[in-house]
């Protein structure tokens, strides 16, 4: 049976867990999570992915991320692919380190946050890595220390999941010390980590309980959340791949993206690949490499290559227009024109 695509758009809420291939260790010394967390800072800040916590294991590491203008597929091929050739250098080994295919679940952000922040950094607590809650305040290789303010991490975002647990950052670090000392109480949790129905629902009884009241549950491995946000969630995600396949299947390309933004900005497309920092341009090429990237999954790399610059530059250019009124605008406009080559498309094919 083939395994089904991820699920991913910007703003939207992981776990992710990366395993070691036949649960061998990533990690062997410190130098190898100082120098995994450099790698991802850097490509979290590039890429304007928001991480809220995170936890490395001798053999496994948990991530939360919010996804941003890049896909979270992207921001893992290069920090997996990264770490492991650095990680096979330094210790003269050659072959796969991670698993096939990291496990990223989509997450029901106001249900599960707080109870999945708390989950992931008790995980050193749990494997006997370290004995309680004060060593893990102080512990360098979970987000927890930095929530706490022990440890400073610039590209960690401490200041919303704060946000969540109170008011004041007091309060919030009081209560989030309570939600830990909650989750020791729980032990593992498979729900967080698992899939299907019975995690989607909340658990065996109330999956037993909506049966016997004929009530229909929707769920998918690859989602955290209730049956309502489910199948929110794959509807949205089966209308984005339908329009994108429908799209691709009428000759629309980065070609026709390209064409249709300068068409529409007056700018001559050759201009895109010259040298210089022409407002106007440097516009023109932010434009074209969202829609690429956010409508037809282009990779940021492809629509770099055509124009000339390197992919830091479409990354940072995808960013702006995402935080920019006006040129969201000119984005929906250029997307109109594209709507209308497809209609056209389809109007004149046999």
């Amino acid at each position: 049976m083939p395994r089904k695509a991820r699920i991913d758009a910007p703003g939207a809420f992981h776990h992710v867990i990366i395993r070691g291939i036949e649960r061998k260790a990533i990690f062997k010394d410190d130098k190898d999570r100082d120098t995994f967390l450099s790698r991802l800072s850097m490509l979290l800040t590039e890429t304007n992915t928001v991480c809220l916590a995170w936890s490395l294991m001798s053999n496994h590491v948990h991530l939360l991320l919010r996804t941003g203008m890049v896909p979270i597929a992207s921001l893992m091929r290069r920090l997996l692919t990264g770490y492991a050739m650095g990680f096979n250098r330094r210790h003269r080994r050659h072959g796969h380190l991670f698993q096939n295919r990291y496990k990223s679940i989509l997450c029901e952000e106001e249900r599960y946050l707080q109870q999945l922040v708390a989950y992931l950094h008790l995980n050193p607590l749990r494997a006997g890595v370290i004995q309680d809650i004060k060593e893990l305040n102080c512990y360098p290789y979970t987000g927890h220390s930095a929530l706490i303010g022990k440890i400073a991490r610039p590209w960690q975002d401490t200041a919303y999941v704060l946000s969540q647990f109170g008011r004041k950052i007091s309060e919030a670090r009081r209560n989030l010390q309570r939600a830990v000392f909650k989750g020791m109480s729980k032990g593992r949790n498979p729900e967080y980590t698992g899939g299907g129905l019975i995690r989607s629902a909340g658990g065996w009884r109330t999956v037993r309980e909506a049966y016997r009241q004929g009530i229909r549950l929707v769920s998918d491995e690859r989602i955290l959340g209730s049956s309502e946000f489910v199948e929110t969630v794959l509807k949205s995600a089966g209308d984005a791949y339908e329009r994108r396949t429908r799209m691709k299947s009428a000759g629309i390309d980065l070609d026709t993206v390209i064409d249709c933004a300068c068409h529409h900005l007056g700018i001559a497309a050759k201009e895109l690949s010259r040298p210089g920092r022409m407002r106007a341009i440097a516009s023109a090429r932010a434009l074209i490499g969202y829609i690429a990237v956010t409508e037809l999954a282009i990779p940021a790399s492809e629509v770099a290559r055509r124009m000339n610059v390197d992919r830091s530059s479409i990354c940072r250019a995808i960013q702006r227009v995402g935080q920019n009124e006006k040129l969201i605008t000119l984005a929906m406009e250029i997307q109109k024109l594209l709507s209308m080559r497809l209609c056209n498309n389809a109007t004149t094919s046999p």
